[in-house]
């Protein structure tokens, strides 16, 4: 909103000072401090309002150390992370960008899916919250929207660069390029990194290709959203796990959305992308800020609300970026704890069907869980996450020049 504003005062009215707008830096420095600020200030007055409307965590007995002392905590402070992000980017940020609206509509739309679950579970008493089925038709719904508008939209293009890119001794020469609407992505660890999903799809006949591509949108965003809503059971840990990932996208919207940048380091120039940075930096700040009041011992939880807007923000940030294909690793956290929860379900199926008697690999899934089966802290297995995420990320980073 602040946006428009300011670039009227500083091109037309010719303000001293407003053309500090221009600087994706400073909107993105405003807008992860004002997310700390409303997640952090207005954060106990959201707490308050929550506790008494007895929206309180409901407990099951998994015989896990402290889990009783949990019971009544407020839940649904995904609201909290939601306000954090939102409100900044409109401030901030170009909400006439496509890739804004694109993450602003994933982040109300998981947020909404989150929240309705919640509600059933807490204020319907149903343990078992919104069905499966229409939790599945709600991510599917996002990953059609998302699919047909990186497809499909006239202003969703990659940049191919006609000329290289010198910087010597101070000299940087200017990159001419062309416009080129096909749907890309990178390949990691790759020198000859461009993989085209008109290619990929391409043998089973044009028509065919954009439906694909959809369903494989899809299937990220389900899955990256699933994981993050898996990975949150002990305090600190989804929050602080999606803080670093989303300061590793928030670098490859600076890289990518930058002419020079992007083609020294040989990768998609995405013209508009450096406005992401704007919506990144008040993802981390909301985060961080969760993390003051979710850390242990936690005074709230995010609930569904914030775990599967999370995990669908930072699908559709991969997505828009043309990193769908480092998710592995970028977002290793939520793929181990969701491949163990898989891993456990079908093993103990597998040895029940064998042997007439289920096994398990872990002693519980997912795999924090088996951790504090062992009796590990919870604050210490969340910590111990967090550093294997920036393990993970700094690999994620380090994919710009090993090939």
């Amino acid at each position: 909103m602040l946006y428009p504003i300011f670039d009227y005062l500083d091109k037309v009215l010719d303000i001293p000072g407003a053309g500090v707008f221009r600087y994706i830096s400073f909107r993105a420095g405003m807008a992860a401090l004002f997310s700390l600020i409303i997640t952090i200030t207005f954060g106990k007055s959201i707490i308050n309002w929550i506790r008494k409307k007895q929206i309180g965590e409901t407990v099951r007995d998994l015989g896990l150390t402290g889990q009783s002392e949990k019971k009544g905590t407020p839940t649904m402070g995904g609201l909290m992370l939601m306000a954090g992000i939102i409100i900044p980017t409109l401030l901030f940020a170009n909400v006439f960008n496509i890739y804004i609206i694109l993450l602003l509509i994933t982040t109300v739309w998981l947020g909404a899916i989150g929240f309705l679950d919640d509600y059933i579970k807490i204020f319907r008493k149903n343990k078992e919250g919104l069905a499966g089925r229409f939790k599945i038709v709600g991510q599917i719904t996002i990953g059609v929207v998302v699919g047909s508008t990186l497809y499909f939209h006239e202003g969703v293009v990659v940049r191919e660069f006609s000329n290289p890119v010198s910087i010597e001794e101070g000299v940087v020469e200017t990159p001419s390029f062309k416009d080129v609407k096909v749907a890309k992505t990178t390949i990691p660890f790759q020198k000859d990194n461009e993989l085209n999903y008109e290619v990929v799809f391409g043998f089973l006949g044009e028509s065919i290709t954009p439906i694909l591509y959809v369903i494989f949108v899809t299937f990220i965003i389900t899955a990256v959203s699933n994981g993050a809503n898996i990975t949150d059971g002990i305090d600190g840990l989804a929050a602080g796990t999606s803080a670093i990932i989303g300061l590793t996208l928030a670098i490859f919207a600076y890289i990518s959305g930058n002419a020079i940048f992007s083609q020294y380091l040989n990768i998609f120039f995405i013209p508009n992308s450096g406005e992401m940075v704007i919506f990144c930096a008040a993802f981390v700040g909301a985060c961080v800020g969760f993390l003051w009041y979710n850390a242990f011992p936690a005074q709230v939880f995010m609930g569904d609300t914030g775990s599967l807007m999370l995990g669908g923000v930072i699908a559709v940030s991969s997505l828009i970026l043309r990193k769908e294909l480092l998710i592995p690793v970028l977002c290793g956290v939520f793929v181990i704890e969701n491949l163990s929860v898989i891993a456990q379900v079908s093993y103990f199926k597998y040895t029940k069907r064998k042997y007439g008697e289920g096994k398990r690999l872990l002693l519980m899934a997912p795999l924090h869980h088996h951790y504090q089966k062992k009796n590990i802290h919870e604050a210490k297995i969340s910590t111990r996450f967090w550093i294997v995420g920036i393990l993970l990320a700094i690999i994620t980073l380090a994919t710009l020049k090993l090939r």
